[in-house]
């Protein structure tokens, strides 16, 4: 499970450094590869490519026929790009992705459990600000049994 956060700079290729903290956590069945796409707040989510299956292995499950879904199906999968790390463990962003997580120079990467996820460091902070409740309050409605 991926955990922690690290505060990283995206170079001038667009390419990004996935810490060995998390790397540590990636499955060989992913074979390097990281399939990214659009995250549902402002940011860019990375998946191995073992968890992405899952995810598409649930995609498939949805019924095409239906506009709700097709029009997820879509929205997510319309954004997905696959990259395998180099041998200094980057992953190349598609410009795409870097416009829509609004990414500059400096980026924060979380660990997310399945995915990790890349912000830029100001949104992130604005959207943890942006909670009407408090991190207990929080902790005390989706944590109890």
């Amino acid at each position: 499970m991926f955990k922690g956060q690290f505060t990283y700079s995206i170079d001038t290729k667009s390419r990004i450094s996935i810490p060995a903290k998390l790397r540590k956590h990636i499955s060989p069945d992913a074979n390097d590869t990281i399939v990214m796409t659009k995250g549902l707040s402002s940011c860019i989510d990375l998946y191995p490519l073992d968890e992405w299956q899952k995810i598409e292995d649930k995609l498939l499950k949805l019924n095409q026929f239906q506009p709700d879904d097709l029009r997820f199906i879509r929205m997510f999968v319309q954004y997905a790009h696959e990259d395998v790390m180099d041998s200094q463990s980057r992953i190349l962003v598609p410009q795409m992705l870097i416009d829509y997580a609004k990414i500059e120079k400096e980026v924060l990467i979380i660990g997310a459990l399945r995915k990790i996820e890349v912000w830029n460091p100001k949104i992130y902070d604005d959207y943890l600000k942006q909670s009407p409740l408090s991190y207990e309050e929080i902790a005390a409605k989706v944590m109890t049994d």
